[in-house]
């Protein structure tokens, strides 16, 4: 099928997964499509190695195989992409090029920081692996209940030992501050026009803690205004979230809806914007949307991590069949439970406070572990290995 198209080409074949580390190794391509069933190696077993030796290398999992482990495990090894066989072509030729434009980024990133002229280039880089993660939580359709999963997973997130703090990104109608109980007469406002001479006193001045849990709170204004976008702008939001990742181990950010200045900030700061999708229509057109937005932006989607929100066993549509219309692996899914959050909501008090040992408390300690170990991957990427040329 690929000979039919004439800006792939088909570089080295290999028939095991030791073969194609060796081919991988010799041939240097930009894409690899790897099958997850292989002897002598697995296909995730042999991209993991791929990727530590060739970290710009996109790797395109096939599979007969749909089960969202086999999808998580994959993504966790570095592949770009999972493909059920058998593939439309058009679906296989859109991904190898998705991945080879990616490809080219990354070598392009590794050649500028691999030869710079008083290495300061991996200082920097092996300095942004150390500080503080920027996780934004967003959804293209309203009611997916991504204000309850970023209260949630900050919660999750927050251990003796390091510091959390969740921002409401959603400037007009902002809920954060609501879902906590709190009440403050600080917000956001009252960071952003002074983003220029930041300090931790002003920050942790302006910050509600919450007592309960421990995290810090930079809440959205309590009252709804059209001038906000002037007093709060991308140019102020984007660096306030550059400082405060020098301050916080974890920074999680509630986005609005809106693809608005603000947002577009906001993504350009996040090491992982969390997709929230539910088993609605409206939801899965709108996220298959959204993704698509990307792809033609250039945006690689391992900046994106998919997630399941409300999810109901008695509909039927199953996480498989959403993550082949997006095009990329439900990474898990948060059960539906409308008692739990409903409560939680009205009393202020969000779920992982009380609730932790319920089926849907313990998804969200599933969320943190796996966005952990999706962050070490991504610093894996971005600090590079010694150019050895």
């Amino acid at each position: 099928m690929l000979s039919f198209e004439q800006s792939i080409e088909v570089i080295g074949t290999a028939r095991t997964g030791r073969e194609a580390i060796d081919q991988a190794v010799a041939t240097k391509p930009d894409v690899i499509i790897m099958d997850i069933n292989m002897p002598d190696m697995d296909g995730i077993t042999a991209t993991t190695e791929i990727k530590k030796r060739l970290p710009y290398v996109m790797v395109v999992i096939l599979s007969v195989q749909s089960d969202p482990s086999y999808m998580r495990r994959a993504m966790l090894a570095g592949a770009r992409d999972f493909l059920t066989k058998p593939p439309m072509i058009d679906e296989l030729t859109d991904a190898i090029k998705g991945a080879g434009a990616a490809s080219h980024e990354e070598q392009k990133k590794t050649q500028a920081a691999s030869v710079p002229a008083d290495n300061a280039a991996p200082v920097q880089l092996q300095q942004r692996a150390s500080q503080g993660k920027v996780i934004a939580v967003y959804s293209p359709k309203g009611g997916s209940g991504r204000t309850t999963l970023a209260t949630n997973l900050a919660i999750a997130l927050k251990e003796e030992n390091n510091r959390v703090a969740l921002i409401d990104g959603s400037l007009q109608f902002g809920d954060v501050a609501v879902f906590l109980n709190e009440q403050g007469k600080n917000t956001i406002l009252d960071l952003a026009p002074r983003v220029s001479e930041l300090d931790p006193e002003i920050i942790q001045e302006v910050m509600l803690t919450h007592k309960a849990t421990g995290i810090d709170v930079l809440a959205a204004p309590p009252q709804p205004d059209l001038a906000i976008f002037a007093k709060v702008t991308g140019e102020q939001f984007g660096p306030l979230l550059e400082y405060l990742r020098k301050m916080y181990t974890y920074v999680v950010v509630d986005t609005a809806t809106a693809l608005d200045y603000i947002w577009g900030s906001t993504l350009e700061a996040a090491n992982l914007m969390l997709l929230v999708v539910t088993q609605d229509i409206p939801s899965i057109k709108n996220t298959s949307a959204f993704l698509k937005m990307t792809d033609n932006e250039g945006i690689k989607r391992d900046k994106f991590m998919v997630i399941m929100n409300k999810y109901d066993r008695r509909i039927n549509i199953p996480t498989e069949r959403v993550g082949e219309i997006l095009r990329s692996p439900v990474m898990l899914s948060v059960p539906f439970d409308d008692k739990i959050v409903g409560s939680s909501i009205i009393r202020g008090t969000p779920f992982m406070v009380d609730n932790r040992v319920q089926p849907i408390g313990k998804s969200i300690l599933a969320l943190a572990d796996l966005v952990k170990e999706k962050l070490t991957k991504l610093d894996m990427i971005e600090v590079p290995a010694p150019n050895k040329r």
